[in-house]
């Protein structure tokens, strides 16, 4: 009797690390897949470079619109 119950012991231990081994497997490939997802998401972000320099063209233009809008107001009579 006692040699049943440790050939089920040894079973019933190969089929947990068996369980184990698979679910490991399964998170392992799962996490290689989000990471090439993050990858490239970040390849399609815009550099900080880039935005900086967007955003010193986009302050310039609202320079100008401002200087436009002071003469405007300069040149219009008051009251």
């Amino acid at each position: 009797m006692i040699e049943a119950g440790v050939s089920a012991s040894i079973a019933l231990l190969a089929a947990i690390a068996a369980v184990t081994n698979r679910v490991h497997a399964r998170i392992s490939s799962l996490d290689n897949r989000v990471d090439r997802v993050e990858l490239r998401m970040a390849e399609n972000y815009v550099s900080k470079a880039e935005f900086h320099g967007t955003l010193g063209d986009l302050k310039n233009h609202m320079i100008r619109i401002e200087q436009k809008l002071d003469t405007f107001i300069a040149a219009y009579p008051k009251d």
